[in-house]
């Protein structure tokens, strides 16, 4: 990587940008101007999924933006449907073919499927022949809770590199962090600044206007937003934002030249609710949110 992102080592000595930018809900046809944007602006790590449609268009703003492939870290996941040990190898070929890449950065299975985890722990499994054969650098989970990783630990080989799971001021999940750190495993978080808590009820106001992180940001001339991700990147996680403008792309990313203190990154820890924005992980069945994930 020849970026000046920080950077975080993964249990497997890959390093990750410690900052990515992320496309969840970002419609197919806004994705290319999007992520070309945020390679412009200097991030290097753009985080999709197989699910979120769009992995072709992120790869399309790859080959536009003239960065060198090597200095772009992608991430991508594995969908529910997808789950089994055939079924994973050939969604490694689809999301691959999409982005036209022949390595992905990082691998990872988007769900548990607690009422399926026969398949997840198959998934897993193809996850790790990937690994093996070289067509990924590193594999991980997403919205794993810690009885899903002692689980999937109890049935497979490699530790995830990374567990992407809901985390920012208003939801931390002390649990899952407690588990990732001790099974050596980097927390990533999804929805960093709680963008979820703006359209979907979870009990509580946005976190952007929260007085607390209002008042650090006023503090320190940032804002709400940069706090948030400041508060992620000082506390050893992975966060990825996403916007599809570019003023706030750029902001997002103008997170490096400030510090906050121990006594603010306590009083963020201290407005934890409890309240997931995101669906209960056991709620996530095939029957449910199953879904056709299409050829490349």
């Amino acid at each position: 990587m020849t970026s000046s992102i920080p950077t975080l080592n993964l249990n497997n000595g890959v390093a990750l940008p410690a900052l990515g930018y992320g496309v969840f809900q970002t419609p197919p046809d806004e994705t290319v101007a999007a992520v070309e944007a945020a390679l412009s602006v200097g991030y290097r790590h753009v985080d999709t999924a197989a699910a979120y449609g769009n992995e072709r268009e992120v790869g399309e703003a790859i080959r536009r933006s003239g960065v060198d492939r090597s200095e772009i870290f992608v991430e991508t996941k594995v969908w529910i449907s997808d789950y089994g040990y055939d079924a994973t190898l050939h969604a490694f070929d689809k999301s691959a073919g999409k982005l036209g890449v022949e390595t992905i950065d990082l691998l990872i299975l988007h769900q548990a499927l607690p009422s399926r985890f026969d398949l997840t722990i198959e998934a897993y499994r193809a996850l790790e022949t990937l690994l093996a054969d070289g067509k990924v650098r590193a594999i991980g989970v997403s919205n794993f809770m810690p009885d899903h990783l002692e689980r999937l630990g109890e049935a497979t080989t490699v530790v995830p590199a990374v567990n992407q799971v809901e985390v920012h001021p208003y939801f931390r999940q002390p649990e899952v962090l407690a588990a990732d750190a001790a099974a050596g495993i980097l927390t990533q978080a999804w929805s960093p600044i709680g963008g979820i808590t703006f359209y979907r009820d979870a009990g509580h106001t946005s976190t952007l206007e929260d007085a607390t992180i209002v008042g650090i940001a006023k503090t320190h001339d940032k804002t709400p937003a940069q706090v948030m991700l400041r508060w992620h990147l000082q506390q050893g996680r992975s966060a990825i934002p996403k916007s599809v403008t570019p003023h706030r792309i750029a902001e997002n990313f103008d997170v490096f030249d400030f510090e906050l203190s121990g006594t603010e990154l306590a009083a963020i820890d201290a407005l934890d609710t409890g309240r997931r924005g995101g669906p209960e992980p056991a709620d996530v069945t095939l029957e449910t949110f199953g879904r056709e994930i299409p050829e490349a």
